[in-house]
This record gives C-alpha cells, structure tokens and sequence, in this order.
C-alpha cells in the first residue's frame, strides 16, 4: 500500500507539473483543447457565485471568491478553469440595488447544462467552487450528485466559507458571517480597492442570522449577516490578517481536492 501511495505522489505532481498554454478555457482555442481534454487534463474547475450586496465590499464579492480560488489552485491540481457563473439565486438579498436574481428552476437548468457541456467535453472530474449559499448550495449539490450518476463523471461541490470555518476561527477567534470578519477579509487579501472602509458604520450594519424557524425578513434588513450573535462583524480590516486569512483558505481548498482526486484514483474512478 506504502508503494501505491507513492506511486499515485509520483504521478500527480508529474502531471501537475505540465506546461499548458493557459489553465484558462476562455483562452484556449479548439485545437488546443483537443490535445489537452481529457490526454493532460481530466479536471475541471467551475466556479458559481451571484450578485448580491455585501455590506463595504462588492456585490460581486461571491463571484470574486471562487474565481480567486480557482485561479490559485488549478496548476498544483492539474485543471483548467472554466468560464465563470456570474449570476444565481440571490432571494431576500435581491432588493439592494445591483443585485441580480435567478429563479431556482432557470439556474438548475442552466448550471445542469454547464455540467453536462463539461462531461461531454471529455472531463473526468467536475470540481465546483460555489461562491453563494442559501438555496443555491442544495440546487448545486443536487445537480452535481445528478450528473455523476448518469455520466458516470466524478463531481466535487465545495462552499469555500464553511470548508474554512475552522480558518475563521483560527485567524479571527470568533465565528463569521455573510459579508463578515472573514469574507470582508478574504476580498480585501485579493484586491484592498474593492474594501470601503469610509462607508463602514460598525455593529448597527449587522444582523445575527435567525435561528431556523424563528422569523424571516425580505428585503433582509441587513448586507452583513453573522453567523453567531455578537460575532464575526468586520473590525478593524487588518491587512495582515486578511493576506494570512487568505492563504490559509487556498490551503485548505487545495488540500481538499488534492485528497478527494487521490482517493478516486485509488478508487479506480479516474
């Protein structure tokens, strides 16, 4: 077993080692995919978010994270990333201006379209970055477990903030929340100029997110929802904190699907 083990080391880090032309499949033309899909690369990477406010940060805060991610990550894992899902199901966050809201049955359809287009483009493995919960994580899960039964394909689903819980805690000692200490911190570590600070008021911007069957609001009365009461607001937008934050998540991320494609490997799934 020790010798498969390494085996299986050997082989990932020489195929993770290749030099492609782009790891992005906007870039690519036919041909060149042709000689990639799936002979040096089986893996996918696809990333989802929607357009929704975000307390000081962008109302694309959840497009900006798993692109980020993806981008990170690709190289070491041997995939190619594909064009971004820019739009979901945004719900009670969709009355703030420069939100976009998809109905569930237009972005099932559509994100079963997109995973379908990468089985038939020859892909083994369909790792999903999600950038957005509520409502959108069950129709992503629901959809991914779908295709990997009727195409025989192997599929990931990964909510990058919840992966990264236990970095949150690490980093910030207390929980976080939507637009919070951690995501706040997570986008400042990519780009700082998408972080207003001036337009930041403290506590009163922030409502705990209600325990399950106790109250709903639409329009939700606050961008900045916490995940614990009296924890995980933004405070005092330590850059540091924010680059260790990040480099933490990728870790993480990375680490998991590292481990996930090994164990298909081993499973005889890829």
């Amino acid at each position: 077993m020790r010798k498969l083990f390494i085996l299986i080391a050997l082989v990932t880090c020489s195929v993770s080692a290749q030099q492609l032309p782009t790891r992005a499949m906007d870039d690519l033309n036919w041909m060149e995919f042709r000689q990639i899909v799936p002979t040096k690369v089986k893996t996918v990477l696809v990333t989802v978010g929607t357009l929704e406010p975000h307390g000081v940060i962008n109302n694309g805060a959840d497009n900006t994270a798993p692109v980020a991610i993806a981008n990170a990550i690709a190289a070491d894992i041997n995939a190619l990333v594909a064009p971004h899902i820019p739009y979901g199901v945004t719900g009670s966050m969709s009355p703030y201006p420069g939100a976009v809201h998809i109905s569930e049955d237009a972005f099932r359809g559509y994100f079963r379209a997109v995973l379908e287009g990468m089985v038939k483009n020859g892909f083994k493995n369909i790792v999903v970055i999600n950038g957005h919960g509520g409502g959108q994580t069950a129709i992503l899960n629901a959809v991914a477990s779908e295709i990997a039964l009727a195409h025989k394909v192997n599929t990931l689903v990964i909510n990058w903030w919840s992966l990264a819980s236990d970095v949150t805690l690490e980093v910030f000692k207390e929980d976080g929340g939507h637009a919070g200490i951690n995501e706040t911190a997570f986008i400042q570590a990519i780009n700082p100029k998408l972080v207003h600070k001036e337009l930041y008021t403290g506590k009163d911007m922030t409502t705990a997110n209600p325990a399950p069957g106790t109250w709903s609001a639409v329009p939700a009365p606050s961008t900045i929802g916490l995940y614990k009461e009296g924890q995980g607001w933004p405070k005092d937008f330590d850059q540091a904190k924010a680059d260790e934050y990040y480099k933490k998540v990728i870790a993480k991320v990375k680490a998991l699907v590292q481990d996930i494609l090994k164990k298909w490997e081993m499973a005889g799934f890829n």
